[in-house]
């Protein structure tokens, strides 16, 4: 609660006050400051967010399309080399079968050498065997024994009718199969025979093989059955089945998205293999592909949060700050107003007391001649002027006459104050004239009033001058005085300490016995319309007001106060006045040397 109130705005307490605005309306300063925050930051950032969103939607769509053309890049590169393995291969096979007849290849050891030559000249061959139209195998070299598995009449079927077979085809072993390329060379007798030969795997493998796996990818050859010819990273090793369909009719490279059976999303490349039953598939997790787009975009998420972070606080200081500012110059406006009429309520209450002093002060000067002759009319016949109650009663009523003429000039000199003038004036006096003024509702109050230390005082200046507005330290003290007659309910002590700092400035304070200030109004005692009066009517405007005369007597006012020992006001005010076109009093009124009235 304690950080909350030192940062709460002063305007945030009354929202529940309606303002009235120069125009006459009403409105709240709390909803004004909602307004404004809620307007500001969607304008703010609605623009930004949107923004943010258009970006972040282009950017995935554009890394999407470079992650694809990557991976057609990819497939096309690995499908090149896939393909010229298997070309290569049967190009060797074709012209073999054009340089050698049926019966060439049939002579003994004739196809044990050219096996023996290919072997060390392109290698890649494992056997090499010759089939003649009814697909008996004729001649044969290699490590295999021929047994007519179902897999070679599959094969044999196809290369009949297509010339060409590249492909695997099943063993008698149930966990393997061959890697076969067959051509088919027709005779000019119009019969035909086959060169068949089964080729070494891990030479197709090297194409896929060159790929790195180090962002996550996973290339691998299948056949149209999604039996796998090489290993894969994430389906596991040859001779075994992919969790999902090979696509048909597949034609040039093609990029589909897939999902596996653990549930991961997948950006699978695809692309045939010329005149073959081979796919060649490369597949990469597209969290994967997405956490490489998404990671460098992590700082511009942070910088977006704290920029929106840093856009809310500035318009809210902003905001704040404006709302501040409005309340500020009501209050001020509203202070200005009461103050004014504060000031023609005193003009008039001074120009009251001038008229009545002036009309009490004529039959106040005839009853004082005629009391005056009198007395002397009594003491010149003996028996009268011998007659001790006669002359005591004379004396009384000129006394009395004495007082109320007092009375009279103390209004003169406080109304003849009234309009704004500095000149030099006795602190002294206007301590004792406005405690003179307070003495009657000090009596009723039973509070007792004194002035300290003007004998040390007196001893430790030499000749000050002190300019000042007169009616304004009047009015001061007033204000300070009449604050702690308020504040001591039933009887107390008022104390008015005046002392010197330096050269140059004076100071006066004011303190009582009361219950003193609560710690948290100190900060706020000074502000228009504060009070911690509980009396029906405080305006909480004489603080306010005695601030700024002193403020514009170039002086400094503050407080001191402990809870349940009463406070302190103290003034401290510059011996020369910073207003200009001083008027200097008479040289009787100035304040030579401090003297005890």
């Amino acid at each position: 609660m304690g950080f909350l109130s030192k940062i709460k705005p002063a305007f945030w307490d009354q929202h529940d006050e309606m303002v009235v605005g120069a125009d006459g309306r009403k409105y709240s300063l709390r909803r004004k400051w909602r307004l404004i925050v809620m307007f500001t930051t969607a304008a703010s950032l609605i623009p930004l967010l949107v923004m943010t969103a258009m970006d972040y939607r282009l950017s995935r769509e554009t890394f999407e399309s470079e992650a694809i053309m990557v991976t057609s890049r990819m497939v096309a590169s690995t499908w090149r080399g896939v393909s010229f393995f298997l070309s290569e291969h049967r190009s060797v096979l074709e012209f073999v079968a054009l340089d050698n007849t049926p019966e060439q290849l049939a002579a003994p050891g004739r196809i044990e050498t050219i096996l023996e030559r290919l072997k060390s000249g392109i290698g890649g061959f494992v056997d090499i065997g010759l089939l003649d139209s009814k697909g008996n195998t004729t001649a044969y070299a290699g490590p295999y024994r021929r047994t007519g598995t179902p897999g070679e009449k599959e094969s044999f079927r196809k290369v009949v009718e297509k010339g060409f077979f590249a492909g695997d085809e099943p063993t008698g072993n149930q966990d393997e199969r061959r890697l076969v390329v067959a051509v088919r060379r027709d005779s000019q007798d119009g019969d035909f025979f086959i060169l068949r030969s089964v080729l070494e795997r891990d030479k197709l493998y090297e194409p896929v093989l060159r790929l790195g796996k180090e962002t996550g990818e996973d290339a691998f050859i299948v056949n149209s059955d999604g039996i796998l010819q090489t290993p894969s990273q994430f389906y596991g090793q040859p001779n075994g089945k992919i969790p999902f369909q090979v696509r048909d009719n597949i034609k040039g490279t093609r990029i589909a998205e897939l999902v596996d059976p653990h549930g991961r999303r997948m950006l699978a490349g695809y692309a045939l293999i010329p005149e073959s039953d081979f796919v060649l598939m490369i597949v990469r997790p597209k969290s994967g592909i997405m956490d490489l787009w998404l990671k460098p975009r992590l700082n511009l998420i942070w910088f977006l949060v704290f920029s929106i972070l840093l856009i809310i606080a500035s318009i809210f200081w902003m905001a704040t700050y404006l709302i501040e500012r409005i309340h500020r110059a009501d209050r001020n406006r509203a202070m200005a107003l009461h103050e004014v009429e504060h000031a023609h309520r005193l003009a008039s209450i001074g120009r009251l007391a001038a008229g009545v002093a002036h009309e009490i002060n004529n039959p106040l000067a005839i009853i004082i001649q005629k009391v005056g002759l009198l007395k002397d009319l009594f003491t010149m016949r003996p028996e009268y002027g011998a007659d001790e109650k006669v002359i005591g009663l004379v004396n009384e009523a000129m006394e009395a006459i004495y007082r109320c003429g007092k009375v009279t000039r103390r209004l003169l000199d406080f109304s003849s104050h009234m309009e704004p003038k500095v000149e030099t004036v006795n602190l002294e006096t206007v301590i004792r004239q406005v405690l003179g003024f307070m003495q009657r509702e000090a009596e009723k109050s039973r509070i007792a009033m004194f002035v300290d230390d003007l004998e040390n005082l007196e001893k430790s200046i030499a000749v000050p001058q002190f300019e000042c507005d007169r009616g304004a330290l009047q009015q001061v003290l007033l204000v300070l005085v009449n604050n702690a007659f308020e504040a001591m309910e039933d009887g107390g002590r008022l104390n008015v300490a005046i002392g010197v700092e330096g050269d140059d400035r004076v100071f006066f304070s004011v303190s009582d016995t009361g219950p003193g200030i609560p710690e948290d109004a100190l900060n706020r005692i000074f502000e228009p319309f504060f009070t911690t009066s509980r009396r029906e009517g405080a305006s909480g405007l004489g603080l306010s007001i005695a601030y700024g005369l002193v403020k514009e007597m170039g002086g400094e006012i503050s407080v001191e106060s402990v809870p349940g020992q009463g406070a302190k006001f103290t003034v401290t005010l510059p011996r020369k006045s910073p207003l200009e076109n001083a008027t200097e009093a008479p040289e009787d009124c100035k304040y030579h040397q401090m003297e005890n009235n």
